[in-house]
């Protein structure tokens, strides 16, 4: 059976979430969420279509990967693919050819869930292995505990709250007012919650988005952040506590979250919020 690589349109996007959504499990590795596409959609159903790949055999999609950069590809395979010879081969030729419209020339690194045959094909392909990032889960059957701090929803009207201490956490003049407006806009704003803790004076000291996969299955935090006039106060993990709250409240089983081994400070607030730290995972790379 031929496996076909796409773009998919804009509505064909929720095809692509669809599929991802019925591949999250507790039991599963790290891998790429719907949140993930669904942050993505800050720049809006016309800049997220164009960067979703889709593979799909007889009609079902079987592979799913987001251009995170034109030179990063974040991808998942369907559970009963994980050792799928043809869908290994037909991935390892797409991401080898520029001319499939995957990934270009030169340097470039997929980021995928461990198990997947794929890896071993990209080892006999000479692809290396990049710096090591720390998955982190937090079980959410039960209750979490209280923040300690006011905790408010960011809905459209503090728009400018959310970017505002996204560009200081993250040292980026990036995030603007329209993420959360594009985001509110979004045919899945069900799924995500974003929330403020705020300080005693009504300043903005921390936010978080968290977007759900559904009941029973694992939600994911993507981003949090804490302005630096913040930190050292716990207010990432106050704001964490709340996200996890939050996923909860949406009938998540659990909370995921993936950071840089390097970034000491982000693993330490998630573990002080109830965070298990899993086995570092690195991405592939291709060195141009």
């Amino acid at each position: 059976m031929t496996i076909a690589l796409g773009t998919p349109t804009v509505d064909g996007v929720r095809e692509a979430m669809a599929a991802l959504r019925e591949w999250q499990d507790d039991g599963a590795p790290m891998q790429l969420h719907p949140g993930d596409i669904g942050w993505h959609h800050r720049f809006g159903a016309a800049g997220t279509a164009p960067v979703i790949r889709t593979w799909s055999r007889d009609g079902r999609i079987v592979a799913v990967g987001m251009l995170d950069a034109p030179r990063l590809l974040r991808m998942t395979v369907a559970p009963d693919a994980f050792r799928d010879e043809d869908v290994a081969r037909r991935l390892v030729e797409d991401l080898c050819l520029p001319e499939r419209g995957v990934l270009p020339e030169g340097a470039v690194s997929v980021e995928a869930p461990p198990g997947l045959l794929l890896h071993d094909l990209l080892s006999v392909e000479e692809w290396g292995v990049d710096a090591p990032w720390t998955p982190l889960f937090r079980d959410l059957t039960e209750p979490v505990e209280d923040p300690g701090v006011r905790i408010t929803p960011i809905g459209p009207d503090q728009a400018q709250d959310f970017a505002d201490v996204l560009r200081s956490a993250f040292a980026t003049s990036r995030p603007t007012s329209e993420y959360r407006l594009a985001m509110s806009a979004a045919p899945f704003s069900a799924d995500v919650r974003c929330l403020g803790a705020y300080d005693d004076q009504g300043d903005v000291a921390a936010v978080v988005t968290v977007w759900s996969a559904g009941p029973g299955r694992p939600g994911l935090v993507e981003p949090m952040g804490v302005h630096a006039n913040h930190r050292g106060r716990g207010y990432g993990r106050a704001i964490t506590l709340a996200g996890a709250a939050a996923l909860r409240e949406l009938g998540s089983s659990s909370s995921r979250v993936c950071t840089p081994s390097t970034n000491a400070g982000a693993v330490a607030t998630y573990r002080a919020a109830g965070f298990e730290v899993r086995k570092e995972v690195r991405d592939r790379v291709r060195v141009g």
